[in-house]
């Protein structure tokens, strides 16, 4: 049962009400997408909703994707929304479900519908039912082919189910009440001539139901207790239940909505994540700055942080906007204190150690995680010339800068200390190696003759070590509503969101690497193998975030 130390939401409210009054006997919830793109985090709450409420209650989950649109879906996008659903870390109830499964029995009701005399074929155009529909401030006005005889629409819709008219000629209308306050309940059309193959029915139909006809009658079928919706679907009960009450279904289920999951410097909307793709300002719906779920998982986040966010998120029924620097904690939270740290020079300078033979090799011993001893140790190969970041050397510098400086010393991390003495520069006069000297006998110690290093830098040998790409990803839009008001959110794209940093030198540990692997690269950030791009020859890694929050620095940079 649920966690008792932890407030219930409202939901969580209403089943427990529901549970001790006797209502119901067990939670059956639903994750109910439409397979007409990529999941993204908005989705990712709804999830977490209704795949926890069975878990916390002891019920099930049904997963059931609403395919009743076959022009926009695709088998492609139906298989990432299984993935994501799994990689979230829930199991779904039985099979997968699809609207398309009670495809005969919806049919069937619509007939029973046009029986009962509540529901007639319309030839109005859609602009001609636009305009009869009436305005929130106007009622509608009757269609002039409402009142065709229950034998004149049952022909009819039968003609329809039978190819016979073109698409557009004709409807499915239910009768309702053309001068409802609810612009819902004008007569909404239940069927539309779609004469396009379905991805699961194949040319089986060329009728397809609309998403409210089908959606509350699918519910009623498979038993669902609780139909969680989003806000927007509020204005959509009335019309749920009159389906409900309206037709001979197996149940009645209720509707319950909460606020959607709105996270800023970002957007949501299918077709803007769709037209994102299709004009290639993105790799992809699965790259690693999109916030859909399967470009969060390429980056490095993990299910555990997107389900924390989730939660801290919260359930409510107020609309709001929730910060992204809120999910970025929680990945930062959980990488912290599960990613195994490793070294990685993204821009190398060499360091040639002038007193260190040039035959010796040592072998260094550096913790996988400075707080997990269950994550082990790495070997670190030590040699005469070393690799250290360009970042962490000046010829001079004041004392606020604690890296490698001429005649000053810094500790090689998990390893010795090291004073340098001379700068080498190429014909153009750019430094291309450093010449130092190593203070021995001060591995994990501090040095004979009490001067100390101020400072402690990440290295990785130059003959032993892997050469790799850096991706360094950061938020894809300048501003934190890039849509509102209308705005051409194409407009607010941040031209800094990827850098890819070539060149870059990896401690040899980072060869086993894995897809499933998250990193800690020592004063770079959290990282993670790139899924797609990636090879043995050539590792590619992907920053899942920074260290610390830098976003006032790089929109300074951005202007």
């Amino acid at each position: 049962m649920n966690d008792t130390t932890k407030p219930l939401n409202f939901i969580e409210k209403i089943i427990t009400e529901d549970l001790q009054s006797g209502k119901i006997k067990q939670v059956k919830t639903r994750f109910p997408p439409e397979p007409n793109g990529y999941l993204h985090i908005g989705h990712a709450k709804s999830i977490v909703l209704n795949f926890g409420l069975a878990k916390t209650f002891g019920g099930t989950c049904n997963l059931r994707f609403d395919d009743t649109n076959p022009a926009k879906e695709e088998v492609e996008y139906v298989e990432s929304i299984k993935e994501d659903v799994r990689w979230l870390g829930f199991k779904w109830d039985g099979a997968v479900r699809f609207a398309s499964d009670y495809f005969d029995q919806l049919h069937a009701w619509a007939v029973y519908l046009i029986e009962e005399g509540k529901a007639y074929v319309c030839d109005l155009s859609q602009q001609e039912a636009r305009e009869y529909r009436g305005t929130l401030t106007e009622p509608g006005k009757n269609s002039p082919y409402r009142e065709r005889s229950i034998e004149e629409n049952l022909r009819l819709f039968e003609k329809m189910r039978k190819g016979e008219f073109a698409e557009g000629s004709c409807t499915l209308r239910v009768k309702i009440d053309m001068a409802h306050p609810n612009m819902q309940m004008r007569d909404p059309v239940i069927y539309r001539i779609k004469k396009q193959k379905h991805h699961q029915t194949g040319d089986k139909w060329c009728i397809y139901p609309s998403y409210d006809f089908a959606h509350g009658q699918e519910d009623a079928i498979e038993g669902i207790t609780h139909s969680i919706c989003t806000l927007e679907f509020e204005e959509h009960r009335p019309l749920y239940d009159w389906f409900i009450e309206n037709l001979p279904v197996p149940a009645t289920p209720h509707q319950y909505e909460f606020s959607r999951l709105n996270v800023n410097y970002t957007v949501t909307s299918k077709r803007k994540l769709k037209q994102l793709v299709d004009e290639k300002y993105v790799d992809g719906w699965d790259d690693p700055r999109m916030p859909t779920i399967s470009g969060m998982r390429r980056r490095g986040f993990t299910p555990k942080s997107i389900r924390e966010f989730c939660d801290m998120a919260g359930v409510t029924r107020t609309d709001g906007v929730v910060d992204v620097s809120m999910l970025e904690f929680a990945i930062r939270e959980d990488l912290n204190a599960n990613a195994v740290r490793a070294m990685c020079v993204l821009r190398p300078l060499k360091v040639v150690l002038t007193n260190y033979p040039e035959d010796k090799k040592e072998v260094m011993i550096a913790p996988g995680h400075p707080q997990r001893d269950d994550l082990g140790t790495r070997k670190l190969p030590f040699g005469r010339e070393i690799y250290i970041d360009q970042d962490d050397f000046r010829e001079s510098a004041n004392k606020k800068y604690k890296r490698l400086v001429i005649g000053k010393r810094v500790r090689l991390r998990n390893a010795y200390i090291i004073e340098a003495d001379e700068a080498i520069r190429d014909d153009q006069g750019e430094i291309i190696e450093v010449r130092a000297r190593v203070i021995e006998d001060t591995v994990g110690k501090n040095p004979a003759d009490g001067i100390k290093a101020k400072g402690v830098i990440h290295w990785v040998s130059a003959d032993e070590s892997i050469d790799c790409e850096v991706r360094l990803y950061d938020r894809l839009f300048t501003e934190a509503s890039p849509d509102a008001g209308g705005k051409d959110f194409l407009q607010s794209i941040n031209p800094y969101s990827l850098e890819v940093v070539q060149g870059c030198k990896g401690e040899v540990s980072l060869a086993q690497a894995t897809t499933e692997d998250h990193y800690q690269f020592e004063r770079e950030g959290y990282f993670i193998l790139d899924s797609r791009y990636s090879s043995a020859d050539k590792p590619v890694f992907n920053r899942t975030i920074g260290l610390r929050d830098t976003w006032d620095k790089a929109k300074d940079k951005i202007g």
